[in-house]
């Protein structure tokens, strides 16, 4: 069977009442605005989004990287769902969450950008491959869960209807929240192909709860140069501490992007199709903390700026593992308190001082393996280098590395992980 790259990842903001104040299916009212397709996005703008979703990628890889296990997460759905909650914000809380999540837009150029693009990132994959030949996959959806008998504004469901597609879900929350836990979570289960489950736990969803905005992100390509699983065979991987286990590494020489500097290599690995590629920051084996400590967005930038193309003989290995948190406290330390607490202000919502973030929960899973498809390795057959070959650069990622999945044409990232330990 071919094997291939699945990435999948949640986001799901809780919001309750600050005091207190029939189970249902989940049925859906929709705004009389239709999702537009056409948004009053200029490309200044989507370029100011993107280099500021960059900029909270590397500050949340920062707050999230502390420990030694592998990490995995998405910034975007990260920052798309919490752009919905945004757009309900006002006053301090609305400062401190545009100052946290980098929105340099004003509120009424951020959302259309953000539809803008979501439109941009619907357009990859045509004709490019997935797994099992059921195609190339980016499906990034948006909702939110309301309870039965609150009032919205009109204006927050059409704002989100008009840039997000949102409709909003009736649950009853107060009267029956384990029910529509289990309805959250089967949603979830279903936009991700059943690579995320239950991520809502027991209790997180009870009776002051009135309002659930969650973002989807499922991610399946083939590479466009993909592995033989005949070459793959048992290699060191060295550990941080200095142990070592043995794991299975994929083998392949091809034309690659790759890139050098002080204490690091970089390689890039596109898709089938060539719109989305995984970039690998190789830091050398005794650089590991320190180049993790300084990455930010303008480092990786700069990274990315400096790929070229070179003959490349690359040992990486099989990985695959998922990831979970509250970014409760890392969106606090992160500059955006108060939208956590009782002075919260969310009248956008509902025109009263009544809402505040009870929790923000995410989860991602990786899985990178072989995935190849025929079509992707007759692709692979018409590249050029773009100079005269050199003899190969030996990469052999058998250490620690970063990693990112990212839009090429746009530079939007939508994941980015790190590999302590691909055995885990």
């Amino acid at each position: 069977m071919k094997k291939n790259s699945v990435f999948a990842a949640i986001l799901v903001v809780i919001l309750g009442l600050t005091a207190c104040t029939q189970p249902a299916s989940g049925e859906v009212i929709q705004s009389e605005k239709p999702r537009s397709t056409s948004p009053d996005a200029s490309q200044a703008e989507l370029a100011a989004l993107v280099n500021g979703n960059s900029a909270f990628a590397f500050d949340l890889y920062q707050e999230l990287s502390g420990g030694d296990d592998n990490l995995f997460y998405s910034p975007y759905s990260i920052s798309l769902a919490l752009a919905m909650t945004y757009a309900g914000a006002r006053s301090e809380t609305a400062q401190q969450m545009s100052d946290a999540l980098r929105f340099s837009l004003l509120q009424d150029r951020l959302h259309p950008a953000f539809n803008s693009l979501d439109i941009e990132l619907a357009q990859r994959g045509e004709g490019s491959q997935g797994k099992d030949g059921d195609g190339f996959r980016l499906n990034i959806v948006n909702a939110i869960w309301g309870q039965n008998d609150y009032q919205f504004l009109d204006r927050f469901l059409d704002l989100l209807a008009e840039n997000y597609g949102a409709g909003l879900r009736i649950l009853d929350f107060a009267g029956a929240p384990e029910e529509s836990r289990t309805i959250i979570n089967d949603w979830i289960s279903d936009q991700t192909e059943g690579r995320i489950e239950d991520l809502i736990p027991q209790g997180l969803i009870n009776a002051l709860t009135r309002l659930v905005l969650t973002n989807a992100i499922y991610f399946n390509a083939a590479w466009q140069y993909p592995f033989a699983e005949e070459a793959t065979g048992d290699g060191t991987f060295y550990l941080l501490e200095g142990n070592e286990i043995t794991v299975p590494m994929m083998r392949q020489t091809e034309s690659l992007g790759y890139a050098e500097g002080d204490g690091y290599q970089a390689i890039e690995l596109p898709y089938d199709g060539h719109e989305l590629s995984m970039v690998i920051l190789l830091p050398a084996r005794d650089n590991f903390e320190s180049f993790e400590a300084s990455l930010d967005a303008l480092q990786a930038d700069a990274i990315l700026g400096s790929l070229e193309q070179r003959e490349i003989n690359l040992t990486m290995p099989r990985f695959e593992f998922e990831s979970d948190f509250s970014l409760k406290k890392t969106l606090t330390a992160l500059g955006m308190p108060v939208a956590f607490s009782a002075d919260a202000d969310f009248s956008g919502m509902t025109g009263k001082r009544d809402l505040f973030i009870a929790d923000v929960v995410h989860k991602a899973f990786v899985s990178v393996d072989e995935a190849g498809t025929e079509a992707a390795a007759a692709t692979a057959v018409v590249m050029q280098l773009t100079a005269a070959p050199d003899m190969p650069i030996n990469v052999n990622i058998n250490h620690p590395f970063v990693f990112l999945i990212r839009d090429i044409e746009t530079g939007a990232i939508l994941f980015i992980g790190r590999v302590i330990n691909p055995g885990a």
